[in-house]
């Protein structure tokens, strides 16, 4: 009998975008999709790749970066694509801003479990994509976005308190984050780890970021993001060192 989850995705078209695609055969697509409702999902897209007269190939309108309807059947890991309708226009990211929403998908591809629903880190992956096509701050959007998916996913990071005593962080004090145990005040020997409170209340406020401030902010996030990636490289940043002598 198929889960109450597999009939609701089968019965009703649902919010979705695809985070990754491969070939499938000689006429299919593999789909990794992120679900408003159901999560992160694998999907088959049976002749996605083969035009139909009167009607463009499927992969056409099976693109990242643009809001689907879609639903599938299945009980398997992996389900099958019964119906997709595009639900707007796809987010226009030229240059370094598609290898910015690489980026979030791949995120998002290697944290999610299969299956898990965050419907509220899936309107945030929207709410981004729509930032960065409009222009808005990369760095911004990035850092706030890789904070966001951490408490998402149960990771959350207290950046306006300290670990233990539970003081508020100060502007014009320094603060050094610990992997295991949080925040602390800093000290002697700790300035090249030394994080600004200003800097730290900007980002738990989600304020823009600037000059040196953003550096910073992105070797944090770094550094918070790395036990749950692992050892294995992000292709996104690969790709983006390679083409703009830049990083993620």
């Amino acid at each position: 009998m198929a889960s109450r989850s597999d009939q609701a995705a089968r019965d009703h078209l649902q919010r979705c975008f695809v985070l990754h695609r491969r070939n499938f055969s000689n006429t299919s697509l593999i789909l990794d999709i992120f679900s408003a409702v159901h999560g992160r999902q694998a999907v088959l897209a049976k002749g996605a790749r083969q035009h139909r007269r009167g009607r463009p190939a499927g992969g056409e309108i099976l693109q990242p970066f643009r809001p689907l309807w879609l639903s599938w059947s299945g009980r398997g890991e992996v389900k099958t694509l019964i119906r997709y309708e595009a639900a707007g226009p796809a987010a226009e990211l030229p240059g370094k801003l598609l290898y910015c929403g690489f980026y979030l998908n791949e995120l998002l591809v290697r944290l999610l479990r299969r299956g898990d629903a965050h419907e509220n880190l899936f309107a945030f992956y929207a709410a981004a994509l729509t930032a960065l096509a409009a222009g808005e701050d990369v760095e911004t959007v990035l850092r706030h976005f890789e904070l966001r998916l951490l408490r998402e996913i149960g990771y959350a990071v207290e950046l306006d308190r300290e670990a233990g005593s539970g003081r508020p962080v100060a502007p014009g004090r320094y603060y050094v984050y610990e992997q295991e145990s949080g925040l602390r005040a800093a000290g002697t020997g700790d300035g090249r780890y030394a994080l600004a409170g200003e800097l730290l209340l900007g980002l738990a406020a989600g304020e823009p970021l600037s000059g040196p401030a953003a550096k910073t902010a992105k070797l944090l996030t770094r550094r918070l993001l790395a036990p749950y990636l692992g050892t294995r490289p992000l292709q996104s940043r690969e790709l983006f060192r390679q083409h703009r002598n830049l990083s993620l």
